[in-house]
């Protein structure tokens, strides 16, 4: 029987353009949504943009725009990378969708209704890069490490809080009962950790005379909601939630994937938030690493950002996809680096599986072989690899996944040259030596479609008639 499956990325902060970092995160959910749709699952993709906060409101400002001018702007930056890496994600939310603000607004009064928000003077140490609240013991030389280039915000007024010490067992008591809650395990231990410390209630809304753009506080018309509280309602906004309860239902609770720095809110925060509202919790939480760009930090400042359109431009979005997915753990800290993506992309991409599917269709259309193969994955030729790889995919080990199919790429590249088929002179002989080559070429070619889905259907369309062409090459050498 066929099931539901929701999956939804973070939503990116429109305060910059589209960088490599996030496209490596959505390139990830996507592979796991197209792996999930050859399961034969009903899948939901939700992914989109953040649009409130001080953060954009000061980028705004400083652009001399209208606020809402600049979301709108800075928005459609990220809707054309759809296009340039082949995403398949069902719906793209805005937080600043009236809908959106709407299911905020009853989420709050969920809470609210449950004695779970107040309101209190404070004053604490903010950090507008996170757009989170900083204790001292979380700095380094009184900044925050992650944004060490701007300066603290000191904020001092009367807020609703948030009665996040409330859910401290809860929480606990849900990562003890789900021990595969948070990916990886690493990651479960530092939440845990973290929750078991202690929790101290959080602010969740903001002065509107003081930072204006949010989503406005339901019957206190002098405050806005604090971004982090209304932007994490969007993972069950664009469900429909709360008018839409039937869809909801059908999809919820859902797979969230994360950078390790969203660990806390995705993990913790709106866990917390679910349980006050009382809402399903989310199925899992996969966090994964940073991405660095020849071995340093990315950052405007230092002039490293990489902009995957002009990547995918040079290289298109398969070679793109394929390096980001190859050449790191998921859950560790990568590196992208121009020398060590064109090396991968020749050995693998163009020597390895281009140069295999070349070289075997090349051989069957100047023979006249024909053939009549058919997608088949349970054959004893390609079996073992199946269950390597289902492994590696059932534990989002993308990099093992396809490590996985490259070994087989490389032991059929070694029976070919081993059995020299283009030396021999009986057409049966050579038809004996290429077909099951042939048909281990669509296998993986099926297998490879979430990873690499234009490459993959490719050579799909291409060894299922029944008189293979050679065509053109896949992936040209880069030279």
């Amino acid at each position: 029987m066929n099931k539901n499956f929701y999956i939804t990325t973070t939503l990116p902060y429109i305060n910059s353009e589209p960088h490599i970092g996030f496209a490596a995160e959505i390139i990830k959910a996507d592979v796991i949504a197209r792996y999930r749709r050859q399961l034969g699952d009903e899948v939901f993709f939700n992914t989109g943009t953040d649009e409130h906060g001080l953060k954009i409101f000061m980028k705004a400002k400083a652009m001399e725009m209208p606020v809402q001018e600049y979301c709108d702007l800075y928005s459609a930056k990220f809707k054309p990378l759809k296009e340039a890496l082949n995403l398949s994600y069902d719906k793209f939310i805005r937080t600043t969708d009236e809908h959106h603000v709407a299911a905020a607004q009853e989420f709050w009064r969920r809470c609210e209704k449950n004695g779970d928000i107040y309101k209190k003077n404070y004053q604490v140490k903010y950090c507008v890069g996170c757009e989170m609240e900083k204790t001292d013991s979380e700095l380094e030389n009184g900044r925050c490490p992650l944004h060490a280039n701007m300066d603290l915000e000191i904020i001092d007024e009367e807020n609703y809080f948030f009665r996040f010490s409330k859910y401290q067992d809860q929480l606990s008591a849900l990562y003890k009962n789900n021990p595969h809650f948070v990916l990886p395990a690493s990651r479960l231990k530092e939440i845990e950790a973290f929750v078991a410390s202690g929790l101290q209630d959080f602010s969740i809304s903001r002065q509107k005379e003081k930072m204006p753009h949010g989503v406005p506080v339901p019957g206190d018309e002098s405050q806005v909601m604090y971004v982090w509280f209304d932007a994490l309602v969007n993972y069950i906004s664009t469900l429909g939630w709360p008018e839409d309860e039937a869809n909801f239902k059908e999809y919820w609770p859902g797979l969230q994937v994360c950078g390790k720095d969203n660990l806390r809110p995705q993990a913790a925060m709106w866990q917390a938030m679910l349980m006050s509202a009382g809402l399903a919790n989310s199925t899992q939480v996969l966090v994964f690493g940073f991405l660095t760009v020849n071995g340093a930090k990315i950052s405007k400042s230092a002039g490293n950002t990489i902009d995957p359109f002009e990547l995918v431009e040079k290289y298109g979005s398969d070679a793109v996809r394929y390096y980001l997915l190859a050449e790191m753990s998921p859950f560790e800290d990568g590196d992208y680096s121009e020398d060590k993506f064109r090396t991968r992309y020749n050995a693998d991409l163009a020597n390895g599986l281009g140069n295999l599917a070349a070289r075997v269709s090349n051989l069957l259309e100047k023979n006249a072989i024909k053939t009549d193969l058919k997608i088949e994955l349970e054959n004893s030729d390609i079996k073992k690899t199946i269950g390597a790889f289902k492994e590696a995919m059932n534990a989002y080990k993308f990099n093992e996944a396809l490590q996985v199919i490259w070994e087989k790429i490389k032991a059929s590249d070694e029976t070919l040259s081993r059995e020299t088929p283009w030396k021999m002179t009986d057409s049966q002989e050579i038809a004996k030596s290429l077909k099951p080559l042939a048909q281990t070429i669509l296998n993986l070619a099926y297998l490879l479609e979430p990873f690499i889905p234009e490459a993959a259907q490719k050579i799909q369309k291409q060894f299922l008639t029944s008189q293979i062409t050679k065509g053109t090459a896949l992936f040209p050498r880069l030279t």
